[in-house]
């Protein structure tokens, strides 16, 4: 006698043996057509095999089922099922997503606070985050990890008595240096040599390293200085 096709022919052999039950944690394979036969040691099984973890291209659901990703600039809307695949939604105005994923929720864009110094070099888009900037007396104290600013503070200002010796830039801070012996600053900028008197002229007081050599005549002071011993005598 002779044998019954199978129905839907090979098409449909080949989408049973396809249909793939999720169940928990664990998955298992089941033809269409030992379905009830399979069931029993399905769930059998449930407890015994762990689900394979999900391809590059898909994501675990809360109930362990593996879904494919939603791309960037999108989230997850409704995980997937038997019968559809995932469902994405895009991300709304400040918010974003950088990669392929299965989240619910997009990232908020990042502000750049003007008032710490920093300002928008990049707008937020629904794949790109915000790129801050520094603005200029300012230098970038606190990096993400995508190497974006996200701290600022003002350059260090030198005080009396240094010199600057390396500017501050956008990266790092003023450097300063205290000014050398027989150099003074009086505004933290540069340090300049002490004056050397001239013969006729005597110091009056000597320098530091916040203020210059004073110098004075030294004739006027020899006159009075004979006066006093005049009027000593």
């Amino acid at each position: 006698m002779p044998e019954t096709p199978h129905p839907g022919g090979a098409q449909g052999a080949s989408l049973s043996d396809a249909r793939t039950t999720s169940a928990g944690s664990f998955r298992f394979v089941c033809p269409r057509i030992l379905i009830f036969l399979c069931f029993p040691v399905g769930y059998a099984a449930v407890f015994m095999v762990p689900v394979l973890s999900c391809q590059p291209k898909e994501y675990k659901t809360n109930g362990g089922q593996c879904c494919p990703t939603c791309n960037k600039g999108t989230v997850v809307q409704r995980d997937c099922t038997a019968f559809s695949g995932t469902q994405c939604r895009s991300c709304e105005m400040g918010t974003f997503m950088n990669q392929p994923n299965g989240l619910y929720n997009c990232f908020p864009c990042t502000a750049c606070d003007t008032g710490h110094g920093l300002f928008v070099k990049q707008n937020c888009t629904a794949t790109t985050d915000t790129v801050c900037d520094v603005l200029n007396g300012y230098y970038c104290k606190g990096l993400t990890d995508s190497n974006r600013c996200s701290l600022a503070e003002k350059h260090s200002q030198c005080e009396a008595g240094q010199r600057i010796k390396e500017p501050g830039t956008s990266r790092s801070d003023t450097v300063c240096e205290d000014c050398q012996p027989g150099f003074f600053s009086k505004d933290g900028v540069n340090c300049t040599g002490w004056k050397t008197c001239s013969e006729s002229q005597i110091k009056v007081e000597e320098g530091s390293s916040t203020s210059d050599v004073v110098c004075g005549s030294a004739s006027r002071h020899r006159y009075v200085f004979i006066s006093s011993v005049v009027l000593f005598l």
